[in-house]
C-alpha cells in the first residue's frame, strides 16, 4: 500500500515513535523504502553568504548523530531506506521534498504543543499536513 514512505526525523522521541510506524508500514508493503529525512534549521545569516564561496554545506557530524540510532533502527528491522540531512526551515523543506518525490505517505512525529503553542508557534507537523500532497500521518 505505502511503497515510498519518507519519515521525517531529528532524533527526538516523537521521531523515534515515528519511525517504529515507518517501520510498520514499510514491512506490511513488499518492496518499500523509507527515506530519512532530517532538516538541519541553521541557515547562513546574509554576511555569511556573502563572504563565503557559495559551494555546497558539509553537515556536520554533530547533526548526522541525532539520526545515527533512528537509522540504526531502520537498518536491524531490515527496512530498506535512504538518509537525507538538509539544510532548511523544517516545514517547507519537509513539503518541498514529500511533493517533489512523489511519495506515498509521510510519517511525522508531534511535539504535542498545546492549542495556544500551536496557535502561536505554528507546528511543523501541522504544516506538513496542511501543504503535503499525499497522505500524513502525524505520530503522538
Amino acid at each position: 500500500m505505502f511503497k515510498k514512505i519518507l519519515l521525517a526525523a531529528d532524533g527526538s522521541s516523537h521521531s523515534k515513535r515515528a519511525t517504529e510506524k515507518a517501520i510498520f508500514l514499510a514491512k506490511k508493503t513488499e518492496g518499500s523504502s523509507v527515506t530519512l529525512i532530517h532538516v538541519i534549521d541553521d541557515i547562513p545569516g546574509r554576511t555569511e553568504v556573502m563572504e563565503e564561496d557559495l559551494s555546497p554545506r558539509k553537515v556536520p557530524d554533530h547533526h548526522k548523530e541525532r539520526t545515527a540510532s533512528i537509522e540504526k533502527y531502520l537498518e536491524d528491522e531490515g527496512v530498506t531506506y535512504e538518509v537525507q540531512h538538509i539544510f532548511g526551515e523544517p516545514g517547507p523543506s519537509i513539503i518541498r521534498n514529500a511533493n517533489n518525490g512523489d511519495y506515498d505517505i509521510v510519517v511525522i512525529g508531534s511535539r504535542g504543543l498545546n492549542p495556544f503553542q500551536e496557535m502561536v508557534l505554528g507546528s511543523v507537523s501541522h504544516k506538513v499536513a496542511k501543504r503535503a500532497e499525499c497522505p500524513v500521518m502525524i505520530v503522538k
